[in-house]
């Protein structure tokens, strides 16, 4: 390999990466700013995400987040009905009876709240309320979850067949989303192509 080429290779590599590290970027921004400009119209119904349930058996800060803001769009009359959706944790916590309770305690009747506690991923979330969706009669669905998440929150309805979907999420924000923002992009490239 002559000497001018062995010596203009780490240039080239350097400013490949600074290019992919860009790009990288440039989607982190997009991703943050689509989940936090999101609209969210009137829907038939809230998909609300599980998140982690404290060890005394209450939400944590970030998923009673998620749920006031889902106690918003119902109390606005944005939408009908609220479907939480979370696994159970090793601990045995039910994310969505718990999500349920919260609500109810907030004053949400009970036969406007739909616990889907088998939500083990957002995959199935979306999967699930989907089909509660169509077995309803309804069309229409807002994602509510962290800014961050709402993008492939919303990907994952509408590859699941929910014609119209928006996105809400709740003003709460931790140190521990720029490294979940940079997560979602490999996650969200995914759900683009995973089959159905």
């Amino acid at each position: 390999m002559p000497q001018a080429l062995k010596a203009s290779l780490p240039r080239r590599l350097l400013r490949a990466a600074a290019a992919v590290a860009a790009l990288i970027m440039v989607c982190a921004g997009v991703l943050t700013a689509a989940g936090l400009y999101a609209a969210a119209p009137a829907a038939d119904v809230a998909v609300v995400l599980g998140n982690t349930v404290a060890p005394d058996g209450k939400p944590s800060p970030r998923l009673a987040a998620r749920l006031d803001r889902a106690y918003d769009c119902y109390a606005a009359s944005q939408c009908r009905i609220l479907f939480v959706s979370g696994g159970v944790d090793p601990a045995g916590h039910d994310e969505a009876a718990v999500m349920r309770d919260y609500l109810l305690a907030r004053g949400v009747p009970a036969d406007r709240v739909v616990a889907d506690s088998q939500g083990n991923d957002s995959w199935a979330t979306a999967r699930h309320a989907s089909a509660y969706l169509r077995e309803h009669g309804y069309a229409s669905a807002t994602a509510i979850t962290q800014y961050f998440h709402v993008p492939r929150t919303m990907l994952a309805l509408k590859r699941h067949g929910v014609r119209d979907v928006g996105g809400a999420s709740p003003r709460f924000f931790e140190a521990r989303d720029l490294y979940s923002i940079f997560r979602e992009l490999p996650a969200i490239a995914w759900y683009a192509i995973r089959p159905l």
